[in-house]
């Protein structure tokens, strides 16, 4: 998990919970931004991007951050699930431990597709954000 200001002018704060392989391509896409963001304030505009496979051990950690993300910016973030595994659960799909998407979990606002996705696809959905926001 990691906080970024994705564009380094605090218009986009990104938080990346990356739980397994598509965690890559996040990184990947994410070494032109900025370090951590100095501060969140009150309706900072926040991402919160979800890659990989979620667990039904880790779905209350991911649930939490993603209602933490919205107390401290005061409204809800714009959640993006990276991947197939983050989606549906990918090819574990059928596992008891498994969560079938983090959609039974929060509301997902976009879907990156792709196992993996490639890094511009993650960069393109982040750039529209930004465009909405402007």
């Amino acid at each position: 998990m990691r906080w970024l200001d994705w564009y380094g002018d605090g218009s986009l704060q990104v938080l990346e919970i990356g739980l397994a392989c598509c965690a890559l391509e996040l990184e990947a896409a994410a070494l032109s931004a900025a370090a951590l963001p100095t501060a969140l304030t009150p309706g900072s505009r926040v991402a919160v991007v979800v890659s990989g496979t979620v667990t039904d051990r880790l779905a209350p950690a991911v649930l939490a951050l993603v209602d933490a993300c919205a107390t401290l910016a005061g409204q809800p973030p714009t959640v993006v699930s990276l991947g197939a595994c983050a989606s549906s659960g990918g090819p574990y799909w059928d596992s008891y431990a498994v969560t079938k998407g983090v959609d039974e979990l929060v509301p997902v606002d976009v879907y990156v597709p792709g196992c993996p996705p490639p890094p511009e696809a993650l960069q393109n959905v982040l750039d529209g954000l930004r465009v909405v926001a402007g």
